[in-house]
Formats: structure tokens, sequence, C-alpha cells
């Protein structure tokens, strides 16, 4: 049987408590200057959110109508506007009263909390990051940002599959766990992901590494909607760089072919004669 590049081998125990764990590199299918998203995964991505993820943190930069937008979601308006409807939005009524409503295109993912101070309040004092940019802002800890690298993904989906018994000498609080890939060891998020823990429409198997791998999708469809675009355009970029590159190389010589060919040549005029640098001996 096929392996599945993303089931985890055995877990990576640090060798003391103050290390941190390295994320193994894994095979992402978006990995690739020219490789584009894979969006069953993100769709997939979208309901481990839903189910999970959403119960702490919000997505306040994602619109419904993104899911459905022709450039880049990964729905159809219909299924977007289903999804909406599920949603409870805060409004005012016409005379000014606070009221719930269902969700349509236009409205933002709702937030699971009202303000700050709630969230932390539910969250043992930690405020839970925002995460419709986050696949950005995330990376192994010592990691400098590099050009074309998924080491964002692999640092989130180690965290999320890396959840062990905090060794000797680590005091992990009630409402906390220990994970060797966050900084520190102690995290604030208990683990969230299990195997069977939600159930695909599309019957994909919901292992913990699956959802992992989605979620992770779908966060990088979050941070850069415009990926594959970005891409295509780059593509279209490179083939007309050679034509674009005759045509600048051809001008150039054209405009200073001219000046290139010119001599100057300086001709003395009699009874002008520039002054001798030697004075005359007498």
């Amino acid at each position: 049987m096929k392996q599945n590049p993303f089931d985890r081998p055995a877990d990576p125990t640090p060798a003391n408590p103050i290390t941190i764990a390295h994320p193994t590199p894994l095979q992402w299918p978006h990995k690739g200057n020219f490789e584009s998203l894979d969006m069953a995964s993100v769709r997939r991505g979208y309901e481990v959110y839903k189910q999970v993820c959403s119960a702490c943190h919000s997505m306040k930069y994602r619109y419904y109508r993104h899911f459905s937008d022709p450039e880049f979601g990964f729905m159809t308006e219909e299924e977007a506007k289903a999804e909406a409807a599920e949603a409870l939005i805060d409004d005012l009524s016409d005379k000014g009263q606070p009221i719930k409503r269902p969700g349509k295109l236009i409205d933002r993912l709702p937030s699971p909390y009202p303000n700050k101070i709630a969230a932390e309040a539910a969250n043992i004092g930690k405020y839970p990051p925002d995460f419709s940019t986050i696949m950005l802002a995330r990376r192994p800890h010592g990691f400098a940002p590099r050009f074309n690298t998924n080491s964002n993904e692999d640092y989130i989906f180690s965290i999320l599959t890396g959840y062990m018994d905090a060794p000797a000498g680590v005091k992990v609080d009630d409402g906390q766990a220990y994970n060797p890939y966050f900084p520190g060891g102690v995290i604030a998020m208990p683990q969230q992901l299990f195997d069977d823990g939600i159930e695909y429409k599309d019957g994909t198997p919901a292992t913990q590494s699956q959802q992992a791998k989605d979620i992770c999708s779908f966060l990088r469809w979050s941070a850069e909607p415009f990926h594959d675009k970005r891409k295509e355009w780059a593509l279209k970029g490179l083939v007309l760089l050679p034509l674009v590159t005759v045509i600048i190389l051809y001008m150039k010589k054209h405009t200073w072919s001219l000046i290139k060919s010119q001599k100057v040549k300086w001709h003395t005029v009699k009874g002008r004669e520039p002054p001798s640098s030697q004075p005359k001996s007498t």
C-alpha cells in the first residue's frame, strides 16, 4: 500500500525541555513555481475550519463571496449562499434594534467572540489569532522567510499533529498542552485534530494527518487567494520574456548605433594654435 507522505513517523522527543523540534519538509501539492492549489483539499480544509477551528479563531478578512469568486473560489455561488445562510450575523433592524439574521454573500465570516476581551477570558488569557492570513505569519522558529518556501505549511502541520506528553521537568498548566514544535514547548491550544474527529462530505477518510493537510491548504488559500493567478501570470511573463528581450536589445542598438559610430576629430586652425606648454629657450 502506498504510504501517505503526510503520515508522520514516530514523534520526535526533544533531547531536553528547551529543544525545539524542526518540522519535516513535506511535498505539498502547490509546492513549486508552477503548481496550483488542490481545490478539493482547500474545500475540505474549510470543513475542518468550520467544524473545529471556528469555535475559537476568526477570519475577519474573508467574506462568503470569496468562496464563489470566479477567479479563485472553490464553491459555486449557490453553495456559497447556502454556507452563508447557515451563519447568524449580528445586524440592526429597521428600528435600530440588534438582531441576528441569516448570512449573505456580502457578509464576512462571523467571529466566535464579540471582542478581544471575551476571547481572552474564554482561553485562559490567550487571544486566539485570526486565521485570515496566518499562513504568511507563522513559520518555524529561527527560520528566516525565503522566496517560494512552504516551511509555513510544514510548521502549522507539525503543530497540529505534534502533540505529546510533556517530558520530565516541563510544567504544563491546566488548559495548556506540550508541543515540541512550539517555541517553549508549552502551547495554550490543546490538541484539536483526532482521527475521525469530523466527517468529510466527499467521503475522504478524516485521519488526523488528512485534516491537518487540508486545513493548511485552506489557510494558504485564505492568505493568498491569488496564489494560482500569481503563478499563471508569472508563466505568461516567462513566455513573453524572450520576445521582450529581443525588442529591447534591438531598440538599444538602434538608439545608440549612430552615437557609437561617430568619430570626433579636432583640427588645428592656422593662427589659432594652442599655446605651447613648454617655455621657449633663450
